[in-house]
């Protein structure tokens, strides 16, 4: 399960059981984390999370670090027994966005940030799930 953290929204995807294709699940409200995985885990198993960390071309933090940091301290709280794996999340709303436009949204779809933020996540673990596979 993969999260593209923000202050106001957070995409979530998620993996077949194979975890060979990530594929966005949704775009929940922030405050609503917590709740949402509780209830996800309720009905599926999940082997780990991906979260992505945002930091600028020299590593050094951005202002998206810090809700990064909260969000994984939250994860980490509440599901110790779940890993989490940061996976480097530059460009990847960029690369949503681009998406976005091949796929033929229209320009008002584009601007919806709900659903650049899911297809960001999906983008984040499939990414996490190329390296892991070696490919």
């Amino acid at each position: 399960m993969a999260f593209d953290l923000g202050g106001k929204r957070t995409g979530i995807a998620v993996t077949d059981p194979l975890q060979l294709i990530a594929t966005g699940l949704t775009t929940i409200d922030a405050q609503t984390l917590l709740g949402f995985v509780k209830e996800y885990l309720k009905t599926e198993v999940v082997e780990r999370f991906v979260v992505g960390w945002p930091t600028n071309w020299d590593d050094s933090p951005t202002h998206g670090t810090v809700i990064a940091e909260k969000g994984v301290t939250l994860l980490t709280k509440h599901f110790p027994h779940i890993p989490i794996v940061k996976v480097d999340e530059r460009y990847t709303s960029k690369l949503a966005k681009d998406a976005m436009l091949e796929m033929g949204l229209k320009k008002k779809d584009r601007r919806d940030k709900k659903i650049v933020d899911e297809i960001a996540a999906t983008i984040l673990l499939q990414d996490y799930l190329r390296s892991v596979q070696g490919t």
